[in-house]
């Protein structure tokens, strides 16, 4: 993907949004300080609602543009998206999803990688897709395929910055997904939704990355002010990044709040989405974090956001949590 020097810049200007099936084009057009830019964002408890407005009030001749186009982005793999689709699904569904991850050889291969890998652990060797299948179970293959979709995705532009963006992520999920366990919430769905949660950032990074790298270089004091960061820097936070993906992909309505509302304290999503956001404060104090935030929150705070039978189990020191959660990661990324 090319990368695209962005000009100085006050404003933004929001142009089209075509939904299809595979992506839609939303062209963010970056013009000179004569452009002026205003923006509302808001989420409810019935889900996201997010305004943005753009009032280009000049046009100079000769103003610099750095265009963000989704249909450029590197795109998510179909499987994945379609694994997504079926969250709603239940096990009179596997067999579909056992032939649409058959269909394709690379991801059957990087399936069987991870069933067969430490962190299933089944007794005997798994060699087909559909075995894998049976003794997953349908949402465990679902969170896995989605888990190898997102590793598909970032594979073609991996940066620095793309890299953390993906640690940051799995750990979130291995920490909701334990979370979910000792709560006795869907652990399958926490994973899923922790996965996904920072699917705005990776595009972002991978759209704009030299606006982005500035992003890391200033840093923040609080994740608040990080979207205000992200927006003066790239026109976009990757919060509505994420909300636009969600919709541009005709992905199920429960990702527009896990990724649109994932760092408000406002927001209250029932069952196993409520442990998104505490999970992606703890991923970024533990060290799997993007960027890194000058008023961190202490390791006991965030972990009396967890409900109570999630955060007993937690360590102590953070640290053997860190060093749990780097050793997962190291088996994912070695699939």
């Amino acid at each position: 993907m090319k990368r695209i020097e962005s000009a100085d810049r006050k404003g933004v200007e929001a142009e089209g949004e075509n939904a299809s099936s595979r992506g839609a084009t939303a062209v963010l057009l970056w013009r000179s300080a004569s452009t002026e830019r205003s923006w509302s964002r808001s989420c409810d408890r019935g889900g996201a609602v997010m305004r943005f407005l753009a009032v280009d009030t000049a046009k100079t001749a000769g103003s610099v543009e750095e265009r963000w186009v989704l249909d450029n982005l590197p795109p998510f793999p179909a499987i994945a998206l379609k694994t997504l689709n079926l969250m709603a699904g239940n096990d009179t569904c596997l067999r579909e999803l056992c032939d649409l991850i058959r269909s394709d050889a690379a991801f059957s291969a990087a399936i069987l990688r991870l069933a067969n890998s430490p962190l299933v652990a089944f007794s005997k060797d798994i060699t087909s897709v559909l075995q894998a299948s049976m003794l997953l179970g349908f949402r465990r293959l679902k969170s896995v395929a989605i888990t190898v979709g997102l590793k598909a995705y970032l594979r073609d532009s991996y940066t620095p910055i793309l890299e953390s963006c993906w640690r940051h992520s799995l750990a979130s999920a291995i920490l909701a997904e334990r979370s979910a366990k000792s709560a006795s919430l869907d652990k399958d769905f926490a994973h899923t939704a922790s996965i996904m949660h920072d699917i705005g950032r990776v595009a972002m990074a991978a759209a704009m990355p030299q606006s982005y790298a500035r992003v890391v270089v200033r840093g923040a004091d609080q994740p608040q002010d990080l979207l205000q960061v992200e927006q003066e820097l790239c026109g976009i936070d990757h919060c509505q990044a994420g909300r636009s993906l969600v919709t541009a992909w005709k992905l199920p309505e429960a990702f527009i709040e896990i990724t649109s509302c994932h760092h408000d304290p406002d927001t209250h999503p029932r069952g196993a989405a409520f442990l998104v956001r505490p999970s992606c404060m703890l991923a970024d104090a533990l060290g799997f974090t993007v960027v890194r935030y000058r008023c961190p929150r202490p390791y006991a705070e965030i972990l009396a956001e967890f409900p109570e039978p999630a955060r007993d189990r937690f360590p102590a020191d953070a640290k053997v949590l860190a060093s749990q959660i780097a050793n997962e990661i190291k088996v994912f990324e070695s699939v």
